[in-house]
């Protein structure tokens, strides 16, 4: 089970854009997640008449490595470290400060 998902609310903890809070948008592979707002890159696309792709600068969200994320505990508005527990027969998230579940809506 992944400790950050897809919809989580997350601030970085190391690397450029450290302080920034966004939300997962995909995860990538096991390691790397795409967030919102967070490690920007420019990148020069070549105009490509037939798709319909003007050429030029644009600015795209590359991966960022789980490890430089923290969840965002709704109730401290701080990131949080997430560990799992059995509740009512399934596993579920909670964080380490509070043992409040993550997600649930209080």
């Amino acid at each position: 089970m992944q400790r950050i998902r897809k919809g989580d609310e997350v601030i970085v903890i190391a690397g450029r854009d450290k302080g920034t809070k966004g939300t997962v948008l995909s995860r990538v592979d096991e390691r790397h997640v795409i967030v919102e707002g967070v490690n920007i890159v420019k990148k020069n696309v070549r105009p490509n008449p037939t798709l319909g792709v003007t050429g030029g600068i644009i600015e795209k969200s590359m991966p960022i490595d789980q490890s430089n994320l923290m969840l965002v505990n709704p109730e401290t508005g701080k990131g949080d470290r997430v560990g799992f527990k059995e509740v009512d027969g399934k596993k579920v998230r909670v964080f380490k400060s509070n043992g409040a579940v993550v997600g649930a809506k209080a």
